[in-house]
């Protein structure tokens, strides 16, 4: 089981300084990578719970975000170059890019950059965003009854530019004639490139198998969630024309991650259970269950509030020195 540590620029408050902690420890504690969250806007009716829709539209959680339209979170995309200036060998990724954000091209060339400046270290993640008041807040919300359709396009336009030397590509969200973008990435063909899904497995499946993807990436998935995940998209894989198998997928999900003191209620709570948040005790067994269930990476994700970047840094260390040793010995 590979170590992914999710980055909370998201907060009501946080630091570069803080963010540089994290990412310096997860590269000395040997983990795969470290991602940023992309959050455009946080609009002032979810400090009230009156958004459109409930967060990342998950059955069950409020019409609110947990970080307050008045809080100085930071952007995630810019924080991609800066850890790749700042690291040496952990990977450096944005879970998930919400494509309807970004002009295809733009993105494709950019990204292409990004893998020189880490010297080939970038990972790419893609996904369709949620919020419809974060699509009209980033000059998007056209595109938010199509957003699936950007996603593909995208992904479309990211592979050709990489792979050609010159790339045309006549599309709904796109339209330009034969074209060089500049440099190639260092990764060859191309970056690995991960899909988002939270809903459809059906989707995810047939995003993976056309597009030649690396990895999926869910939220708060438990156990049961995951092998449930993996047997549908290896069947649906299995229905395709297609030569990947699940084996070749990374399967990783978005978990908060907190080591407390004494035990936590651990009790289905759908996307709300304290998976990865709980004693050292717990949190072994739950990984060990994880790694039976199929995930190959965990996205270590500090809670949004009540829990000092101090105590998360401890919690790594502990993470990677007494319970990752029980996990992998077992």
């Amino acid at each position: 089981m590979k170590l992914a540590l999710y980055l909370p620029n998201f907060r009501d408050k946080v630091t570069v300084g803080e963010l540089g902690d994290l990412a310096g420890l997860a590269e000395e504690l040997d983990f795969d990578s470290v991602w940023t969250l992309d959050r455009i806007i946080v609009p002032e009716v979810s400090d009230r719970g009156e958004m459109q829709y409930s967060f990342g539209m998950i059955d069950g959680f409020p019409k609110g975000l947990p970080v307050s339209s008045r809080g100085e979170f930071l952007q995630g995309m810019p924080l991609i170059p800066w850890l790749a200036a700042r690291t040496s060998k952990v990977r450096i990724g944005m879970s998930i890019i919400d494509t309807p954000y970004r002009a295809p091209g733009v993105l494709a060339a950019e990204l292409a950059t990004i893998d020189h400046l880490s010297n080939g270290r970038l990972n790419v993640a893609v996904g369709s965003g949620w919020m419809p008041e974060e699509f009209a807040a980033a000059s998007a919300a056209h595109i938010f009854p199509k957003r699936h359709k950007h996603v593909r396009e995208t992904l479309e336009i990211m592979q050709g530019i990489w792979t050609n030397e010159l790339f045309e590509y006549h599309g709904e969200f796109a339209d330009f004639g034969p074209s060089g973008f500049g440099a190639k990435p260092v990764q060859q063909p191309h970056p690995p490139i991960f899909f988002s899904g939270l809903k459809d497995p059906k989707r995810s499946a047939s995003r993976i198998a056309k597009y030649g993807l690396s990895g999926w990436i869910g939220i708060q998935d438990s156990p049961e969630d995951i092998r449930t995940w993996r047997a549908e998209i290896a069947r649906e894989l299995g229905e395709l024309d297609t030569s990947r198998s699940i084996d070749d997928l990374e399967i990783c999900s978005m978990i908060w991650f907190v080591i407390t003191d004494v035990e936590l209620d651990q009790s289905p709570m759908g996307k709300g259970t304290n998976l990865l948040a709980g004693t050292a005790a717990q949190i072994t067994d739950m990984l060990k269950r994880y790694r039976d269930a199929g995930l190959t990476m965990p996205f270590l994700w500090p809670p949004f509030q009540d829990v000092p970047v101090a105590k998360t840094l401890d919690d790594l260390k502990r993470l990677r020195e007494e319970i990752m040793p029980k996990v992998e010995a077992d």
